[in-house]
């Protein structure tokens, strides 16, 4: 059965194959994309360019000009260069035993510390922070409060700072706000920056992650780790056996 023919540019017939191919070699995400009839046409104006410049540069003989050479020998090193590498790191694995070990020999790094969403309003005075609080007490809402009063930036949101956790803010504030009752506004609390009262929306404890958990990323960072030192072991081995010298 003979491939169907999506156009003739210069000469050389495109085949539905040809496009089908070239689509391939594009990331998975964009072959997506690249499935709908419009951007496949983009593709085959891009095939007909290739080829129509591939004419022109037959005519012009440039690969015999110097300039061709020169950068076709640096492509071919390049490659060469990188196929080498890739030869030796290619070969580098990790084994789930490995990553179970290193897992509980660190398990200090996989945990994720407590955390708190809050939001505040910081003032400049004590008496103004009670002022406001009074107000939120009597009815108006936290947010607006923030809106109206707040020398914070955050005032704009409503007083939101998101989650944080230790380390992140000001050392009064982060424990007013880690030891504080969810839905209870907190405060005057005084810090460098002024006065704060707080808000505390939810909180997260403390997590310890399972093996099962981080096994898949611990893997891929293990397995990066080896690969750089297998790189950096194969480059000391190869000064030793061609030579460098290195000039400052």
């Amino acid at each position: 059965m003979n491939e169907k023919i999506l156009a003739v540019s210069a000469g050389h017939e495109i085949t539905e194959q040809e496009l089908n191919d070239l689509i391939a070699n594009y990331p998975p995400e964009q072959q997506i994309y690249l499935s709908d009839p419009n951007a496949k046409k983009e593709i085959l104006e891009q095939l007909i360019g290739f080829h129509l410049f591939t004419k022109m540069a037959e005519e012009e003989k440039i690969k015999e000009s110097k300039e061709y050479k020169e950068t076709l020998a640096k492509m071919e090193n390049e490659l060469a260069s990188h196929m080498a590498a890739t030869s030796v790191i290619e070969k580098v694995t990790v084994e789930e035993d490995e990553a179970r070990a290193y897992f509980d020999q660190n398990s200090a790094q996989f945990t994720a510390d407590a955390q708190v969403k809050a939001k505040h309003i910081l003032v400049d005075g004590e008496e103004t922070a009670k002022q406001v609080a009074k107000e939120i007490a009597n009815g108006k809402s936290f947010e607006d409060a923030a809106r109206e009063y707040s020398t914070c930036p955050s005032g704009e949101k409503g007083g939101d700072l998101g989650y944080f956790g230790k380390g992140q803010m000001a050392p009064i504030f982060e424990k007013a706000a880690l030891e504080g009752e969810i839905g209870k506004v907190l405060g005057p609390v005084q810090t460098q920056f002024g006065y704060h009262l707080i808000l505390v929306e939810d909180k997260k404890e403390k997590k310890e992650f399972s093996f099962a958990e981080v096994k898949d990323q611990l893997m891929d960072q293990l397995l990066q780790k080896k690969k750089q030192a297998v790189y950096a072991e194969t480059v000391k081995k190869l000064e030793e056996k061609y030579g460098v010298e290195r000039r400052d």
